[in-house]
C-alpha cells in the first residue's frame, strides 16, 4: 500500500508539471507509472480516482460541472474495469479449455490409430478429417490371422471429448472379442450390448462393419443405422448403393443385425463413408449423392489413396475450406 501511495503522490506532481509546461518528460514518466500500475494490479478506476484527487488538489476551485464530469468518468471506468476483468477471466478459461481439447485430440489420435492393410490384388485408400479438433468419426482395421480384415466405419451422434472416449471404448471392446466371433452381425450385436450398458442414453453410434476376405474376393457386412456406402461395377460403369438395415447401437440390447455378402470383381470399388461426405454443403445447398459419385468417378483412374485425398480436397474447396462435419472416406479397389 505504501508503494501505491508513493505512486499516487508522484502522479500528482507529474500532472502539475505537465499542465504547467507540457513537458514530454512528464508524459514519459506517466507511461512508467502505467507500467508499474499493471505490475501491481492497480485498477483503471484507481488511476482515474487518483487523477481526480490530484486535479482537485491542484485546482481547489475546480468548477462543479467539471467535478461532476470526472465523477461520471470514474463510474464509467469502474464498469469498464469489471467488464474487462470478466472478459479476461473468460478468455483464460477458453484458452484452458482449448489447451485441454488439444491434448485430448492428440490422445484420441494415439488411442484410435489404425494401420491400413496392404492386401495383394487390392488397393485401399483412407482419409478421415475432423471438422474440429476432436473427431466424431471412427474407422478401424482389424487384421485376422486367416488373412481376412475387419473394417469399421462409425459415427457418434454427439461430438467432442465424450464422443472420443466412447470411440476408444468401442475400439478396445472390438479388439477383446474372440477371433472366432468375427462375423459382422455378431460383432454389431456384441457392440450394441456394450454401448447400451455403458454409454449415456443421449449418445448413439451408427456403424458399418465389414469382413473383407481378399483370398475369396468377398466382403460380408452389417450396418447399425450407418450411412449407406456404394459399390462400383466396372463391367457396366455404374454405382449401386450398399443398403443394409439395422438400428443404431445403444437403442435396445435386443437388437439383431442382418448380414449381407457380395463378391468383388476385377476393377470394382467398394466405397465406405460417413454422412460428412454425402451431406457436404455448398452454401445452403446440400450436395446430392450423385454429385459425390461423379467426383469419385472422375478420380477413379488414380490409386485408391490419391483418389480419396483428391475427393476430400474437392469437397473441402467446395465448402470454402471449412468442413461442417467430420469427413471419412474409405475406398477399396480390386486390381484389373
Amino acid at each position: 500500500m505504501d508503494a501505491l501511495k508513493l505512486d499516487l503522490s508522484h502522479y500528482r506532481e507529474l500532472l502539475k508539471q505537465y499542465i504547467d509546461t507540457q513537458d514530454e518528460s512528464a508524459l514519459y514518466e506517466a507511461e512508467q507509472i502505467s507500467k508499474r500500475s499493471i505490475q501491481h494490479n492497480i485498477s483503471l478506476e484507481e488511476i482515474i480516482n487518483t487523477h481526480i484527487n490530484a486535479l482537485e488538489d491542484i485546482y481547489p476551485d475546480l468548477p462543479e460541472n467539471i467535478q461532476h464530469s470526472m465523477s461520471f468518468l470514474l463510474e464509467v471506468m469502474i464498469s469498464y474495469g469489471l467488464a474487462l476483468q470478466e472478459f479476461q477471466d473468460l478468455r483464460e478459461a477458453q484458452l484452458e479449455i482449448k489447451s485441454e481439447i488439444s491434448v485430448a485430440a492428440r490422445v484420441q489420435n494415439t488411442l484410435l490409430s489404425t494401420e491400413k492393410p496392404d492386401v495383394e490384388g487390392f488397393d485401399i485408400g483412407v482419409v478421415s478429417v475432423p471438422a474440429n479438433q476432436m473427431n466424431g468419426d471412427y474407422h478401424h482395421f482389424i487384421h485376422h490371422e486367416d488373412g481376412t480384415v475387419g473394417i469399421t466405419v462409425a459415427d457418434v451422434i454427439g461430438k467432442g471429448i465424450p464422443a472420443a472416449l466412447c470411440m476408444s471404448m468401442i475400439k478396445y471392446a472390438m479388439e477383446s472379442f474372440p477371433s472366432e466371433h468375427k462375423n459382422p452381425s455378431e460383432i454389431l450385436e456384441s457392440l450394441n450390448r456394450v454401448v447400451e450398458r455403458n454409454v449415456d442414453p443421449s449418445m448413439f453410434i451408427t456403424m458399418f462393419y465389414a469382413l473383407f476376405n481378399p483370398a475369396a474376393s468377398t466382403i460380408s457386412y452389417s450396418s447399425a443405422g450407418h450411412e449407406p456406402g456404394f459399390y462400383y461395377h466396372a463391367a457396366d460403369d455404374t454405382f449401386e448403393e450398399i443398403r443394409a438395415k439395422g438400428v443404431v447401437l445403444g437403442v435396445t440390447d435386443m437388437a439383431q443385425y442382418r448380414q449381407y455378402e457380395r463378391e468383388i470383381h476385377a476393377g470394382d470399388m467398394i466405397i465406405l463413408l460417413t454422412d460428412g461426405v454425402t451431406e457436404c454443403r455448398q452454401g445452403d445447398r446440400f450436395i446430392e449423392s450423385e454429385e459425390v459419385l461423379e467426383v469419385i468417378k472422375g478420380f477413379s483412374h488414380l490409386s485408391a489413396q490419391e483418389l480419396v485425398e483428391n475427393v476430400y480436397k474437392h469437397f473441402e474447396k467446395l465448402q470454402d475450406f471449412h468442413l461442417r462435419d467430420d469427413f471419412t472416406l474409405i475406398i477399396i479397389k480390386k486390381d484389373v
